[in-house]
């Protein structure tokens, strides 16, 4: 899959906050904009030979792109055979349709790493490898679970160059291209036993979410409601149901309707427990609305397959 060029060009003139370009002038579209990049850095490991001191600052792989001149060090070179570990705190990213990740690997040369991802920072998936100056990753080649968010990336110099003052691959920044948003919000604290009006006490989740949201030109919001399996399950779909509109009605607010959000309610009622419903503390983990920020269809439109 891949992102047709005049789509790239369609894409561009919508802003900087939105389209990146690689020390090689390749232009990278990503959907959620500024949020998609990396957050922190979780582990670092020099790889030998190592770089000079000055070109190991792992936090320049942080953030969006800013390679200026391969003898600035406004990047990290992680060593020969070094490793990088980041993870993304305000997003996640998934297997969606088209390209997943980009590696912003800067330099004259360009070196691989191995790509793996990960959920919590333990469990990881091969993902691929940047390698003959290929950047893009997609998920779909690796048979990467479809449904699952990631919040981990963990990069491995692959040995390309192992000389210079720069040895090992150099990292200017990691970009989640499917960028997504999650929150899950505990029904207890939106809404009264049984009812469907927002307490008072939601305005700071729903604020929250709505400021981050303004930096996003467009998104696809999904709201799932969930329920216990006390009552009818008729009455708890219906429940699940009106307890989204309430949220999707409240951020609609909150946000002005100054951007084109989609908004899509999906309704499950005691159908997709996390936990069994044997425990009053059980219950209250399943009475849940689970808000999904997604890249807009729109994008999805212009990607050819």
């Amino acid at each position: 899959m891949f992102l047709l060029f005049t789509s790239v060009t369609a894409w561009s003139q919508q802003g900087s906050d939105f389209v990146f370009r690689d020390n090689h002038g390749k232009a990278v579209y990503l959907p959620l904009g500024k949020i998609s990049f990396a957050d922190q850095v979780h582990s670092f490991h020099l790889g030998y030979p190592r770089p000079l001191t000055i070109f190991r600052d792992s936090t320049q792989s942080l953030g969006a792109p800013n390679y200026t001149d391969y003898r600035n060090p406004d990047f990290v070179s992680i060593g020969c055979g070094g490793q990088l570990i980041l993870s993304f705190t305000d997003n996640g990213f998934m297997n969606l349709k088209g390209d997943d990740l980009y590696i912003f690997e800067v330099g004259p040369s360009r070196e691989g790493v191995r790509v793996e991802i990960s959920m919590d920072g333990e469990r990881w998936h091969y993902a691929g490898a940047t390698t003959g100056g290929k950047s893009m990753i997609n998920f779909s080649e690796f048979r990467i679970p479809a449904d699952q968010i990631f919040y981990y990336i963990r990069l491995t110099d692959l040995k390309d160059e192992c000389t210079g003052r720069t040895a090992g691959a150099d990292i200017d920044a990691v970009a989640a291209i499917n960028s997504v948003i999650k929150l899950t919000l505990n029904a207890d604290v939106l809404f009264d036993v049984n009812s469907t009006y927002l307490k008072e006490e939601s305005r700071a989740t729903l604020d929250s979410l709505s400021s981050l949201l303004k930096g996003v030109r467009s998104a696809t919001i999904l709201v799932e409601g969930h329920t216990d399996s006390d009552g009818d399950a008729e009455y708890n779909y219906d429940l699940s149901y009106n307890r989204c509109y309430s949220v999707v009605q409240k951020l609609k607010i909150l946000l002005m309707d100054e951007t084109p959000f989609e908004f899509k309610i999906k309704a499950l009622g005691e159908l997709a427990p996390k936990v069994p419903n044997d425990s009053e503390i059980n219950k209250q983990l399943n009475r849940r609305v689970e808000i999904t920020v997604l890249p807009p269809e729109s994008y999805y439109s212009n990607i050819k397959e």
